[in-house]
């Protein structure tokens, strides 16, 4: 099988993805999840014409003229409305987000007025009419369109839902992935290495790539290269209605990469098993029949890579998200030789002069390198067959993280 370009192995991946089912959650578990149907306005926002400032609610016209002097016949505190009316020479002391009283036009904020008395006041300033009134259905109004279908609830979409009065919002169910990292070599973080042995570390990073994109991880341990343990471990995966299947690892041609037979064992349609890439020439894919099949790289370079370009935008398509990679055009650091057949993924460096972001390549690019690519700030695009670069020419690359502290991302799954 021919080395697929990493275009048409994109457009393949997703290819007929779209969210599953839609599920009803309380706001208190809704942060990230995406609108499976458009959020409508249950009440009207402010409900009423309200004050924006601590002061006095008066007539513009009883303060027109200075000195001017008012009566307070009242009080409305935020909750408890003054429930009289106001008429010529009065005040009512109000506080912000307090109804503004019958017969009042408008606020004198408090630092504009002064005791004149028990129960009187001296307005020091006019305030014109309407000046410091929230009217009603300012923010919104009862039936208002506030929220598109596939918005992702970030925390001003969620103080909205709430304030539109929604307890709870229909959002799309978050794709279950579950990963299974595979190799006789490989025990967890933690353990005490034998001869031989290295750390499962690819799980924990892949795990950050599928929760920031909205999924769910589900770790179903590992498999040694044996291939009755990685079709059951298979067997799990589907039983539990997993919407992608990731598997690390033994996805290559050597004599003990077992998982490629294993998952067309258990009924897997392959798709395609070789990019024209690097890092990530042995990435796979494949359907079953009601989910997908991803075999990312070993490598761990490699496995992230491929994460951040296909895993990713597949899981976010599922939940309903975009999935759209950011690229960014830059200044190249330093010179770089031609290209080959496979499109480079350089792990880089950006330094802004300016506004202009120079990027430059890391001296080593070994795919087993993590410290290398922990240090990076983006991957550098080179082409297939891209001819040789000079400094200062234009480049494109991927931000891999934003500002000096980084992205942070949720890494959170759970153990089968």
């Amino acid at each position: 099988m021919a080395l697929l370009p990493v275009a048409e192995a994109r457009s393949r991946l997703l290819e007929g993805a779209a969210p599953g089912q839609a599920e009803m959650v309380d706001l208190s578990q809704a942060a990230g999840r995406v609108l499976a149907e458009p959020l409508k306005a249950l009440r009207t926002q402010p409900p009423f014409d309200a004050s924006a400032m601590d002061g006095y609610a008066v007539r513009a016209q009883d303060i027109a003229t200075l000195p001017a002097f008012l009566d307070v016949i009242g009080e409305a505190p935020a909750g408890r409305p003054f429930t009289g009316r106001l008429d010529a020479g009065q005040a009512v002391r109000i506080f912000t987000g307090a109804p503004v009283p019958q017969g009042a036009d408008t606020i004198l904020i408090q630092e504009d007025a002064k005791s004149a008395g028990e129960r009187r006041i001296e307005a020091t300033e006019s305030t014109a009419k309407g000046r410091h009134i929230r009217r009603a259905g300012l923010d919104f109004s009862e039936g208002e369109l506030l929220l598109d279908r596939g918005r992702r609830l970030d925390p001003a979409a969620l103080s909205l839902a709430a304030s539109a009065n929604h307890a709870q919002v229909r959002v799309w169910k978050r794709p279950l992935v579950a990963v299974l990292a595979t190799g006789d070599e490989l025990l967890p973080p933690g353990s005490m290495l034998g001869p031989g042995q290295i750390v499962s570390s690819n799980l924990y990073g892949v795990a950050a790539v599928v929760a920031a994109h909205g999924g769910l991880v589900v770790d179903l341990g590992i498999a040694r290269d044996d291939r009755a343990e990685i079709s059951a471990a298979v067997d799990r995966a589907i039983a539990m209605r997993a919407d992608v299947l990731v598997t690390l690892g033994g996805a290559s041609v050597g004599a003990h990469d077992l998982v490629r037979e294993a998952l067309i064992d258990r009924g897997m349609e392959l798709d395609f098993w070789r990019i024209a890439m690097r890092p990530g020439k042995p990435f796979m894919f494949g359907r079953f029949e009601t989910s997908r099949a991803i075999g990312l790289p070993g490598n761990p370079v490699a496995s992230l890579v491929c994460s951040w370009l296909f895993l990713g935008p597949l899981v976010a398509r599922l939940g309903g998200l975009p999935t759209d990679i950011e690229i960014r055009t830059g200044i190249l650091g330093c010179d770089l030789s031609a290209n080959d057949h496979r499109e480079d993924y350089l792990r880089a460096t950006v330094e802004w002069r300016g506004d202009r972001p120079i990027v430059t390549p890391c001296a080593l690019q070994d795919s087993s390198m993590l410290s290398v690519l922990a240090r990076s700030d983006a991957l550098l695009i080179r082409e297939p067959h891209a001819v040789a670069a000079t400094a200062g020419s234009a480049c494109r690359y991927i931000p891999l993280r934003q500002g000096k502290q980084g992205e942070r991302m949720a890494n959170e799954f759970t153990r089968f």
